[in-house]
């Protein structure tokens, strides 16, 4: 098992308070303009719908299981990488799980999400699936998987490294990437560019609100989005003038 202690920089308030207030639509398009064109992990999707999930990204690896390391018994060895992490887990990560995009055993299940949430852990995400499913829903923190499955890790799953960059849905993941979530999905943001997208993503959203308005009273999409008429950007002013935005 390889553990990595790198240590990572908790999300500010403000940080968070922006991420929370913008879609994963809108932030792929803040990413694409700088050129990424992989952020938005492929498959988890959320147990319960809720409120924007923010933090830092936190891993876990696993790889295939092998029939005599993965037995009932490797979970009294308090090196084993699952068990360990979750024990390890920082107040306000984002516990991210590499699980090979395989769902036909349990990533995790809800006595490991409750020991998540008690510890302060703000999400829980793999691109595999999650047993007890009912109960880690019922949760208050985000969960987000691919499909419900029963079988325990052991059949297919062999933990192997703690807070290592992993793939999760075809996304590199690093640890300290900002992790965003809302109803739609997961995105994976680079830590030195978070609040530069923030800050961006917060216009895109306002922009997009007037031009949702403008689309619902009549108008055409031409000129308007993308704002390639003058005219547009003038009215989109005055409407942020009007509205306080």
């Amino acid at each position: 098992m390889k553990t990595n202690t790198e240590t990572t920089i908790p999300v500010s308030d403000d940080l968070r308070t922006k991420f929370q207030s913008v879609s994963t639509a809108t932030l792929t398009t803040a990413m694409f303009k700088r050129g990424f064109r992989n952020i938005y992990l492929q498959g988890p999707q959320r147990l319960r719908p809720g409120t924007n999930m923010v933090g830092f990204a936190y891993t876990l690896r696993y790889i295939p299981a092998r029939e005599d390391l993965d037995v009932l018994d490797s979970f009294a060895d308090r090196n084993n990488a699952q068990r360990k992490g979750v024990e390890e887990c920082p107040d306000g990560a984002i516990f991210v799980i590499d699980s090979r995009g395989d769902a036909n055993a349990a990533s995790a299940g809800c006595i490991l999400a409750t020991r998540l949430q008690m510890l302060g852990c703000a999400g829980l995400v793999t691109d595999g699936g999650f047993r007890d499913t009912p109960e880690i829903a019922a949760l208050d923190m985000p969960a987000y998987h691919s499909r419900p499955s029963a079988p325990t890790n052991l059949t297919k799953h062999h933990a192997v490294a703690i807070n290592d960059p992993i793939a999760c849905g075809g996304v590199a993941v690093f640890p300290g990437d900002i992790i965003v979530g809302d109803n739609e999905g997961v995105v994976c943001i680079p830590a030195h560019l978070a609040s530069a997208v923030a800050d961006e993503a917060i216009e895109m959203t306002i922009f997009e609100d007037f031009v949702m308005e403008m689309v619902q009273g009549g108008a055409s999409i031409f000129g308007l989005y993308p704002p390639t008429d003058r005219s547009t950007k003038v009215k989109f002013q005055t409407w942020k003038q009007q509205n306080g935005r």
